[in-house]
């Protein structure tokens, strides 16, 4: 139901639109400008790597298998959990370019199960590995053949392939960071200041 029309009023001014066109294509070219820069200090400066969820970042201090779990905890995230076949590829180009061979990812053998075949183990936060794993030739040979198993961690290869490895060994370590949203933004947050590198 529209109410009673008003007075008639006197023409409007010409809009300048130009110039607010200027203005916002010059915030376009700042935004872009900043994007760039943001996205070269993920990737260049602190050597992060990120997918929609998850931001990846390579620690480079040789530790066991416990204490990188430890490490990844006190940055605000955990041990790098390669749940899907991208993932898992991102991992391992990751490795590759930063010239390594291979690093802990958080993938252990079930504590509750007495086998040592590749079937027994799951992720760091107790998930099975549904759907998705990626043991090397060698480790699916060895579980058929029942051989003993001595090692219950797992390694990420370059090649993108998980061997079984000594828990006690010392290697650099992937961590991951669960993506977060600002409040009212709808954006995508970054790691906690905490869990940036130093």
């Amino acid at each position: 139901m529209a109410g009673p029309h008003g007075l008639k009023g006197g023409p409007g001014t010409a809009c300048d639109c130009g110039r607010y066109r200027r203005v916002v294509g010059q915030l376009d070219l700042s935004v872009g400008k900043l994007r760039n820069a943001i996205s070269f200090m993920k990737n260049v400066v602190l050597g992060l790597r990120e997918t929609e969820e998850m931001y990846y970042f390579l620690v480079r201090e040789a530790k066991t298998f416990r204490e990188a779990s430890v490490n990844c905890k006190v940055r605000g995230g955990s041990l790098a959990m390669p749940k899907t076949s991208t993932s898992n590829h991102l991992m391992a180009d990751y490795v590759n370019q930063a010239g390594l061979t291979r690093v802990y990812v958080g993938v252990i053998q079930d504590p509750n199960r007495n086998t040592n075949e590749t079937s027994s183990y799951i992720y760091a936060d107790s998930s099975p590995l549904l759907g998705f794993s990626a043991w090397s030739q060698e480790e699916k040979l060895s579980s058929r053949q029942s051989l003993n198993i001595s090692s219950s961690c797992v390694e990420l290869l370059s090649t993108g392939t998980w061997s079984h490895v000594e828990c006690d060994s010392t290697m650099y370590f992937l961590c991951e960071f669960l993506k977060i949203r600002r409040r009212g933004a709808g954006g995508r947050g970054v790691p906690a200041a905490a869990s940036l590198p130093k």
